[in-house]
């Protein structure tokens, strides 16, 4: 059986013939243009047929050069497939990702499992939106790689990028006499209801908040307060008024409510990515799982890049 020729040479052949020049060809595939000539030459011998006609002023694809592109360019994608196959194959076992995390930041989820998509080698991200003591029992149960909390973190979870998310706003229902004003002070809220959940954590954002509003003031409406857009349905429907993350302030629109700056201070939502450690207390270098070195390597490259 003839040896078949170097896929390096076709993969010549098909750029020159892209480019209709082997000086273009030469520079996409970081070679000296002599070398791409050479390679599209011992090709052309080795079929035994001339792929290009060359002048000083032109290079045009002969009809054996057009009737072989096809294949040239099916049997290249073939092999690129066939390494990319074979990649996903020598992978780790936990290259699959389970990511929990609250809905606030379902964003920044979905960028992270698009960027992992784009990883070499691949990785399928499985998100799993959820609330804060849902995230953290999937987290021990072991039915996730990881979750990102919100701040206070448990001291036996590890956490790395962590990020926060200022609380600049309070929403109130449109047509309040409230939403006509250009700024909030807390001392404004001492006549309405402020929507807050039960469990505030000692050094949490809404242990600070609560600490500046009446306790007769404080309308518990849930454990947590982790779906802050449905949380707004109650602010429209007059319960009380919203603390409100700028994330949300920044993507939702509605008409039934509106939302007012809110001049409180630094208040702020800490998030991390978080995970259980191993048995011996924590995981080291080459032994953090391979799933799991790549979800935060990707979650700190889109905190940087956004």
């Amino acid at each position: 059986m003839d040896p078949a020729p170097p896929l390096r040479d076709i993969g010549c052949f098909a750029l020159v013939a892209r480019h209709l020049s082997f000086s273009r060809a030469a520079a996409e595939m970081g070679v000296s243009q002599p070398a791409a000539s050479q390679a599209v030459g011992r090709l052309e011998r080795v079929l035994g047929v001339r792929l290009f006609e060359r002048t000083s002023r032109e290079v045009r694809l002969t009809p054996a050069g057009k009737a072989l592109l096809p294949y040239a360019e099916t049997l290249l994608e073939s092999a690129t497939a066939f390494s990319a196959e074979a990649r996903r194959l020598a992978a780790p076992a936990d290259a699959g990702v389970r990511l929990a995390y609250p809905p606030l930041v379902g964003g920044l989820a979905a960028r992270v499992a698009r960027r992992m998509a784009r990883r070499d080698p691949p990785a399928e991200v499985d998100l799993r939106p959820a609330g804060r003591a849902a995230c953290l029992a999937a987290v021990a149960a072991g039915e996730v790689t990881a979750a990102i909390l919100a701040s206070p973190f448990p001291r036996d979870l590890t956490t790395a990028a962590r990020f926060h998310v200022p609380v600049s706003h309070l929403a109130v229902p449109a047509g309040d006499p409230l939403a006509a004003l250009p700024r909030l002070q807390p001392e404004r809220l001492a006549r309405h209801r402020v929507l807050v959940p039960r469990e505030r954590p000692p050094g949490g954002m809404w242990a600070r908040l609560a600490a500046r509003v009446e306790p007769h003031r404080q309308h518990v409406v849930a454990e947590e307060i982790d779906d802050y857009a449905a949380a707004l349905d109650l602010v429209a429907a007059g319960v009380g008024l919203l603390p409100t993350p700028s994330l949300l302030v920044a993507s939702v629109r509605r008409d039934d409510v509106a939302f007012v700056p809110l001049d409180a201070g630094d208040l702020r939502l800490t998030y991390a990515l978080a995970w259980q450690r191993d048995q011996q207390g924590e995981w080291q270098g080459e032994r953090m799982p391979a799933g799991l070195m790549a979800l935060v390597q990707t979650v700190q490259e889109c905190l940087w890049t956004r």
